[in-house]
């Protein structure tokens, strides 16, 4: 085991108060009470035998809750599950611990219960201000709804934060995606995420697709908003991804930098080194929670990243970040030596695509707009 990598815990809840309809994640609407202690005990069964099946000792760096919406389990619920994993698993002394949130989830004692069990940083799923612009979206909350949620979220002791936005949105207009960043800013988020809506197969907007901007305007609106990022502090880091200064998401950076994650829940997958370069494997758990929940053998799968898909693997994720990667990285995460990835590099740099100062690479200008053509150099 590559102890030198860091490891991470992804957390998945597949359940909604209801489907979005640009929605692709393994998410369900809740009918009924939550089975909430039989997930739980579930979920803390999976962590055992993840770890059994792969020897893991490393001390967990970021633990991250996605769903669905894993704010409609109760505190006491996420209590039991953090001390089952810590029972399991060291944890860093700083360990990043984010908890994904609806804004039509919020209760003042719940957050503040949410702060004293050890949760440390917040997601909050805003996507815009606007009360027309959320109802086409299919959100359960309301322009004050997300605002009085933020408020919560301060109150009770998160300064920490991530909110959550989307343009390009439905019968929007230039200036809307850039009025809701105003507001949002005024909050003072540590961390912003900036994307567009894009229509993703087996969605209900993927089989009746809204009225969208065209693309010049979305390109406008994104270049716009990104400035007003830019002068307010906010650093892009990733594709989609904005932060104050030193408050990047430990986890997701860890991901993208081709760190370890082991993945619990339905439907939840994982990355696991277990021997350079011979065995990286990805994990993945039933889908549907019915059949997660009676934790079947055959339902947990590990497969091999093969030897020749590692290099482009290793590329896609890194150049996702504006500081992109070093050699010295590579073979440390990968077991691989860097002559693989010279022949691309040097074709990449020679077209302008590639910065190279110090064997560390990242995308220039031009790349960052032909991310899609490098990656193709290396596959």
């Amino acid at each position: 085991m590559p102890s030198s990598i860091p490891l991470s815990l992804y957390i998945h809840f597949p359940w909604c108060i209801q489907k979005c309809p640009y929605c692709d994640f393994n998410s369900h609407a809740a009918k009924g009470d939550l089975p909430e202690v039989v997930y739980i005990d579930a979920l803390l069964k999976d962590l055992a035998q993840d770890i059994e099946q792969f020897s893991e000792t490393r001390p967990l760096q970021s633990i991250f809750m996605g769903g669905g919406t894993p704010s409609l389990f109760s505190a006491a619920q996420i209590e039991r599950l953090l001390t089952g994993i810590q029972k399991q698993l060291v944890f860093a002394d700083d360990i990043e611990i984010t908890l994904e949130a609806n804004p039509g989830t919020f209760e003042s004692d719940k957050f503040s219960d949410y702060r004293s069990i050890g949760i440390n940083r917040l997601s909050i799923g805003v996507q815009s201000f606007q009360d027309e612009h959320l109802k086409r979206l299919g959100r359960v909350h309301s322009g004050d709804e997300a605002k009085r949620a933020i408020e919560i979220a301060k109150q009770v002791g998160f300064d920490n934060f991530n909110l959550d936005f989307m343009f390009g949105l439905p019968e929007s207009g230039e200036q809307d995606s850039y009025q809701d960043l105003q507001q949002a800013i005024a909050f003072a988020p540590t961390h912003l995420s900036f994307y567009q809506l894009t229509l993703e197969p087996n969605t209900y907007f993927h089989k009746y697709p809204p009225n969208l901007p065209d693309d010049d305007a979305i390109f406008a609106s994104q270049l716009a908003c990104q400035q007003l990022l830019a002068d307010n502090g906010y650093q892009q880091y990733e594709i989609s991804a904005y932060a104050q200064a030193g408050k990047q998401s430990r986890h997701n950076l860890n991901y993208w930098q081709f760190g370890d994650y082991l993945g619990i829940g339905a439907g939840a997958h994982g990355k696991i080194s277990c021997q350079l370069p011979d065995k990286i494997v990805r994990t993945s758990k039933a889908k549907q929670p019915e059949q997660y929940l009676k934790l079947l053998k055959n339902d947990r799968l590990a497969s091999p990243i093969l030897v020749d898909d590692i290099p482009l693997e290793f590329v896609m994720n890194n150049l996702r970040l504006k500081t992109g990667f070093c050699l010295d990285d590579f073979k440390a995460r990968t077991g691989l030596n860097s002559d693989v990835l010279q022949t691309a590099l040097q074709q990449c740099q020679q077209q302008g695509l590639l910065d190279v100062t110090q064997n560390n690479y990242r995308c220039s200008e031009k790349g960052w707009l032909f991310l899609d053509s490098i990656l193709e150099k290396f596959s």
